[in-house]
Parts: C-alpha cells; structure tokens; sequence
C-alpha cells in the first residue's frame, strides 16, 4: 500500500492473473440425459454451503484483505478464485442440462431449499488463518463432490467432477505450500 499526494494507493495490480488450475482439458459440458434428482445435488456443489459460489466469495475476500501488503499471495488467491469461477459456471450448465434451475438456491434431498447467503463464509482474522480456512474449503469440497458421484449414474457429469476435483487437489497444494511459507 502506498501514500500519494495524501491518498492510500493499493499498487498490486493484477493485470494478467489467470486462472490457477492443472493443465487438463475440461470434459465436454453433457449429460446422458435429464436428471432433476443430479440437477439437485449439483445445486448443492453450485451453492450450499460448500459450494463454489461461498469458495469463489471467500477467496476474494481473502485477496481484497492481503493485497495491500502481500501482492504476490493476493495474486494467488485471485487465480484460484478465478479457477472456482470457472467450475461454479461449469456446474451452472450442467444443472441447466439435467433440468435444474440455477438460482443460486441448494436443493437438498431432504427436500429442503437455501439460497446462498454470505454466511456460509470464514472470516479469519490473519493471513495463516485465512489460508487453513482455504484449504479446510477445499478439502471439503472434495469430499462433497466424491459424495455426489458415488449417487450418480451419469458418466458425462462424473467426468466433468472428477476433473474439478483435480483443480481443488491443487489448489490445496499450492495453499499449503503458501501456509509454510507465512
């Protein structure tokens, strides 16, 4: 962070940050065929609590709050953001596919609804914290998505999960690797 003419300037720029994922194509976006019941456990994945949509708001939460002394971790954090971005718009056309809505509402099987709220979220308080917080998210996330696939029978959205999931295998890496280092 720097002071000019008597104003706080956040020099970090992050021109040119690109999504931080593995170097693999994604599989085709299809489905075998309409599937409500799938269209519903991915609105889960989509946005219930551990979801894309609360992994994608808490990294940038994450970097809006370390960009200003620590450009190079913020930058990180917005890569990953950005690859969590891209999986959240993947699942979104997935849903669509199976004849889900997208609505930013989780569509659990206990017939119980919830629409994404900003509370799903961790707040710590320092960059340590904030990056556990990271990793305990993805891990989570794993196991969520591990969970669906073993409930599904669609080969196409199992293909799309399983690449996902080797996006969040490293992204867990790379952010305890990061923790080392802070």
């Amino acid at each position: 962070m720097e002071e000019k003419n008597n104003m706080l300037v956040n020099d970090c720029s992050f021109a040119g940050i690109r999504p931080i994922m593995m170097d693999l194509p994604y599989p085709p976006i299809q489905v075998e065929e309409k599937n409500p019941s799938y269209a519903n456990l991915l609105s889960v994945d989509y946005c219930g609590s551990v979801s894309e949509m609360s992994a994608i708001t808490q990294y940038i939460n994450n970097e809006n709050r370390m960009s200003g002394e620590r450009c190079s971790l913020a930058k990180t954090i917005l890569g990953i953001a950005m690859a969590e971005m891209m999986h959240l718009q993947k699942l979104g056309e997935l849903i669509f596919l199976l004849g889900g809505t997208v609505d930013f509402t989780a569509r659990y099987q206990n017939g119980r609804a919830m629409m994404w709220t900003p509370e799903y979220l961790q707040i710590p308080g320092n960059i340590k914290n904030m990056l556990q917080a990271d990793i305990e998210a993805e891990q989570g996330a794993i196991k969520q998505y591990e969970m669906h696939i073993r409930m599904m029978n669609d080969k196409r959205v199992i293909a799309v999960l399983e690449r996902i999931i080797l996006d969040e295998e490293y992204h867990i890496m790379l952010l305890r690797t990061l923790l080392h280092t802070y």
